[in-house]
């Protein structure tokens, strides 16, 4: 298994982010992302998952689309993404951050409203 801080992840998270197109950036908001280690029961059942690994992010929130006037006196949204996870599918340090960035991508659209079905039919599997 790939051995990677979870400072390294963090900051390879950050560089995917940063390298957003800012239209995409600007378009943020109340919505926080959160690297960790691996989800918690909770998250797992929020997720519907059951073993830890399989999940590498999960998007915990009201989608932008379905969101109403006020949304922002909410609490934030939340995108996990987990480094164990993905240590685990990865081999590389580059793989590692290409992982990453798909997830940190894939996790964002789900907050842009596109569910995992219209994702599969863009090709984005």
């Amino acid at each position: 298994m790939l051995n990677v801080s979870l400072r390294k992840f963090e900051d390879m998270v950050q560089t995917s982010f940063d390298a957003l197109p800012a239209h995409f950036r600007d378009k943020l908001r109340n919505v926080e992302i959160i690297v960790k280690d691996a989800p918690d029961a909770y998250e797992l059942d929020l997720a519907d998952v059951d073993d830890p690994d399989d999940l590498l992010g999960f998007y915990d929130g009201t989608p932008l689309t379905e969101r109403s006037f006020g949304y922002d006196m909410t609490a934030p949204d939340v995108i996990y993404i987990y480094r164990h996870a993905h240590l685990l599918d990865c081999d590389t340090p580059e793989q590692l951050h290409k992982e990453a960035s798909r997830t940190l991508r894939h996790e964002l659209a789900h907050y842009f409203g596109i569910d995992d079905d219209r994702l599969e039919e863009l090709g984005a599997y």
